[in-house]
């Protein structure tokens, strides 16, 4: 009896070598999001027909992709006007998406020359497309809401831009708005405006918001140096406030001094819902070779964005 036990053991061990539990590594799926401001339509990126573009979002090799300022308005090296007709996006992001291995595309509200894209590798839920109710909508560029399912979790996706001046999109006297600071006291309400019309409209789930927010948050304030009751703070002293939304990069480099622009700001933030961020592996403002912003010398754009992206991994358990 002995001998046949220890030959069934010894079996045993070879079939469970042979045939090793799935440990949760296997199970896991990885997930990569990029958002980026790309300045006029990746300005850019037309004297290559977006070769450069092309190229370094597949090294990135993103799953979803939120693009900010995604439609084409000047000429390349220009601040020449082109005519609709003339313009590649926002009709051809299908085909540029295509270009780095995403087949799915969902154009945001669009009240001007500067909505978000979001493309992705797997199927998009278009949820909104946020440009208010006219005459009276607070929202400037328009928003975008979409869903994206991911390792069994449905993620939705809030890309916005919000108004950039220092005087308020609604001002009649523009000089008296900036006197005031309506431009900051108008970026509020439109990112309450959007809050409202997105995560405000259902509660629970996972949620990520991200955009040019034209904004400055009082925990970079190491870098500005302002007082504490700088109005330039309250739109984002609204979300870390009002609403149930964690600044990622921050919150994973809160020692650091982090800016995502030319001007040496950080306007460009990836907000999660908490039960999102324990599935973080990384987060970065990307500066590397092609991403930093060098000023044209011609006009005032850069090349190839005034701003820079930021790349947010998941790992998801299946």
């Amino acid at each position: 009896m002995n001998s046949i036990k220890l030959l069934f053991v010894a079996v045993t061990a070879l079939v469970a070598a042979c045939y090793p539990k799935e440990d949760k590594e296997a199970k896991s799926e990885n997930f990569r999001l990029l958002y980026w401001n790309i300045q006029n339509g990746m300005w850019d990126g037309q004297d290559d027909n977006y070769g450069r573009f092309v190229d370094w979002v597949k090294t990135q090799d993103p799953d979803v992709c939120v693009w900010c300022e995604a439609r084409t308005i000047y000429y390349n090296g220009t601040r020449d006007k082109m005519p609709v007709e003339e313009k590649y996006l926002v009709d051809h992001w299908p085909e540029l998406a295509n270009r780095y291995g995403h087949r799915y595309v969902y154009l945001g509200g669009m009240r001007d020359n500067y909505p978000q894209v979001i493309t992705s590798k797997t199927p998009i839920e278009g949820m909104a497309q946020i440009t208010g109710a006219e005459p009276d909508s607070v929202v400037a560029h328009g928003a975008v809401w979409a869903r994206v399912t991911v390792a069994g979790k449905t993620l939705n996706l809030v890309g916005i831009h919000t108004w950039p001046h220092q005087y308020a999109f609604d001002a009649v006297d523009k000089e008296a708005s900036k006197a005031a600071h309506g431009g900051d006291e108008y970026r509020k309400r439109e990112v309450e405006y959007v809050v409202n019309h997105t995560i405000g409209k259902e509660k629970g789930g996972n949620w990520l918001m991200m955009g040019d927010f034209n904004s400055l948050s009082r925990t970079d304030n190491a870098l500005y140096g302002l007082p504490a009751d700088d109005p330039r703070f309250q739109a984002q002293d609204f979300i870390h406030n009002k609403t149930p939304y964690w600044d990622i990069i921050k919150r994973r480099n809160p020692e650091d001094v982090i800016v995502s622009t030319i001007e040496n700001t950080r306007y460009d933030y990836v907000f999660c819902t908490p039960d999102l961020y324990p599935y973080i592996k990384d987060a970065r403002i990307v500066k590397d070779e092609y991403t930093t912003p060098v000023r044209d010398s011609k006009v005032s754009f850069c090349h190839p964005s005034d701003h820079m992206p930021v790349i947010v991994d998941f790992q998801f358990e299946k």
